[in-house]
């Protein structure tokens, strides 16, 4: 099976874990992801767990900050600072003496930005009150949820994300114009967007429905070198529910999916997806115009 899909018409960072990102048009992919994507987190002092949109309870705010490199990243060098935008108007840089000291004001609680997740990557995160989104039957309450290199070490499998890494589950993720555009006809009422999303990679396609769900095992082809394993479907959360600017918290997103796209995620339980996520099998440059093909 070879097939062009169609092109990369959105190319996202995420510099910091949690936060609004930026939006690019070229980016270099290596075995880590996108270069500089979820590069730095913040930790809570008082429980050493990794702070997270996903506590809405204990850093409702996050992602009302942006976060952005003071210069591009580069391959083999050290990574540059993040500047950090407040929605109070005020902005701090990671190699400035009182960053600290500015996001513990900001989050109202003690905390420090970090290069490296901890070896017990950590969140606290709360599962909405909607039937049916976690297989685990978790509604409206908050659980200690393991991520990156932890989770997998928890599960007894091997970790396609290196140790101290910040993502969730997998170094990248996709998702097409396909996708946004069948949640959109499936609830007219609400805003899908690609903010709720938080993804690296968004493919135009013009097939219908939620097409990505059918390239689990297969190979993707980004422009002339990067090449991605698309590994597992995403599974989806109280973010895609949550405040961005003017995007309104509304529970109905995770909901539609529920109710439209719930799957039976490898051997974790059925949950509600949109996109997937990916590994990287070779590196290269991705710019937005890009060919797609499925191999």
């Amino acid at each position: 099976m070879m097939a062009t899909v169609d092109s990369v018409t959105e190319l996202w960072r995420f510099p910091v874990k949690s936060m609004k990102g930026e939006q690019l048009h070229e980016v270099t992919v290596t075995e880590r992801g996108v270069l500089g994507d979820r590069a730095y987190a913040l930790i809570d002092a008082e429980t050493g767990k990794v702070a997270s949109a996903k506590s809405v309870r204990l850093f409702p705010d996050l992602l009302a900050c942006r976060a952005a490199f003071t210069e591009s990243p580069r391959a083999g060098r050290e990574m540059p600072p993040v500047r950090i935008d407040l929605p109070n108007g005020r902005s701090v840089t990671s190699d400035s003496g009182d960053v600290d000291r500015a996001l513990s004001a900001f989050c109202r609680r003690d905390v420090r930005l970090a290069r490296v997740a901890p070896d017990d990557f950590t969140i606290d995160q709360y599962h909405p009150d909607v039937e049916g989104a976690d297989p685990g039957g978790n509604r409206d309450t908050v659980v200690a949820q393991k991520l990156g290199a932890a989770l997998f070490a928890a599960l007894g499998k091997e970790s396609p994300v290196a140790p101290g890494a910040f993502f969730d589950v997998f170094p990248l993720s996709v998702m097409t114009t396909s996708t946004l555009a069948r949640l959109k006809e499936l609830r007219p009422q609400s805003r899908f967007e690609q903010r709720r999303f938080r993804m690296n990679l968004i493919v135009r396609t013009e097939q219908p429905g939620f097409v990505e769900n059918g390239w689990v095992g297969h190979q993707l082809v980004l422009g002339h070198d990067a090449r991605i394993n698309v590994a597992l479907l995403d599974p989806r959360c109280v973010m895609t529910t949550l405040v961005q600017e003017d995007l309104p918290q509304d529970t109905d997103v995770l909901r539609t999916l529920v109710h439209h796209n719930k799957m039976q995620v490898a051997d974790l339980g059925q949950f509600p997806c949109a996109g997937v996520y990916a590994v990287v099998a070779a590196p290269g440059t991705v710019r937005t115009g890009d060919n797609v093909t499925i191999v």
